[in-house]
């Protein structure tokens, strides 16, 4: 039942965004070609990313507001330390982000697990936390695009098939993330607590481990995105990405993912990522000030949500009938 309610939400959402583009390309036909979509992907590629790995933490019935942060952070590392010694590998810095990403994921996870701390306590203090650390290793410095070296700054930018590796790097994480989700046993054991955690110790599963998990991997996408974030735009600072943790949240949302945890898949999260990139896109091409796309965001959060509850509504009424049928 489930799995026939996360179809039709990603057949809607898939056919709400063709019709917003052929809305759009009836009044501006360029927006529909094939370059020109190409950028909206790649614009929304750090989104896409981001969103799976959010999407890994609200299947457990948590929620991560430090992911922008964390991005933040780790890019400023890489950054620093890429101007400083400009001769270190630049697979040695993504490695080096990931890993730095995945600790700081690991430390929102055990506050969780250990302490029995609400998530949303726990992200909102590291989020406060990791946004001071940038301002003490930088001092409010910006490492500018004249400081950072040739080739940190051009693997993002670097075409393969007529796409950036940026793209390439985004279309990956997703294949990963959907094969996780649904070929391992840790991807599943996300959806099991998710659905009902006491449920999911009498199976085996550790419910804080999990969610442990979950926060780790959300980490580690994070610092990866940190990297192709300052090496994209060629500029660091302490406010990056400051505020997309609710875009992030957003996609995840308008993607189908239930903020009660265990429903959501990674079709689900991409296409609420590539809606949202849509929008931003086309507001300045239909003369709409971009300061529209957060009450735009909002709305369609609201709607997403509505949607979301009256869906598994309707199934928990089938259920029942089914079950009383039986009976």
């Amino acid at each position: 039942m489930s799995g026939q309610l996360l179809r039709s939400r990603e057949t809607a959402l898939a056919l709400a965004i063709l019709a917003l583009v052929a809305a759009i390309a009836w009044r501006f036909p360029s927006f529909v070609r094939p370059a020109n979509l190409a950028s909206v992907f790649n614009d929304t590629a750090i989104l896409v990313i981001l969103a799976l790995g959010q999407m890994a933490v609200i299947l457990t019935r948590c929620i991560d507001l430090s992911m922008a942060a964390n991005l933040a952070l780790c890019g400023m590392v890489v950054a620093m330390l890429n101007a400083a010694a400009p001769g270190v590998p630049v697979p040695l810095l993504i490695a080096l982000a990931i890993l730095l990403g995945a600790g700081l994921g690991a430390l929102n996870g055990l506050l969780v697990w250990r302490l029995a701390i609400p998530p949303i306590v726990v992200t909102l203090g590291t989020l406060t936390i990791y946004r001071g650390l940038i301002f003490v290793l930088s001092g409010g410095a910006w490492i500018n695009a004249h400081q950072m070296s040739d080739a940190f700054k051009a693997l993002p930018r670097a075409e393969w098939l007529g796409l950036p590796v940026l793209s390439w790097i985004a279309v990956a994480v997703v294949v990963l993330m959907a094969a996780m989700l649904t070929r391992t046993p840790l991807g599943r054991a996300f959806y099991a607590v998710g659905c009902n955690p006491t449920a999911a110790v009498y199976t085996g599963i550790d419910v804080g481990r999990t969610r442990f998990m979950a926060f780790t991997l959300a980490g580690a996408i994070s610092g990866l995105s940190g990297y192709l974030w300052v090496s994209r735009y060629a500029v660091a600072y302490v406010d990056i990405a400051g505020g997309f943790e609710l875009q992030v949240i957003a996609a995840c949302v308008i993607g189908g993912v239930s903020i009660a945890g265990g429903i959501g898949s990674a079709a689900g999260a991409v296409l609420g990522a590539l809606f949202l990139g849509v929008i931003k896109n086309a507001l300045p091409v239909v003369n709409i000030s971009p300061f529209w796309q957060l009450a735009i965001s909002g709305g369609a959060i609201l709607i997403a949500v509505a949607a979301n509850a009256r869906a598994e509504g309707r199934a928990e009424r089938i259920i029942l009938r089914e079950a009383e049928a039986a009976a």
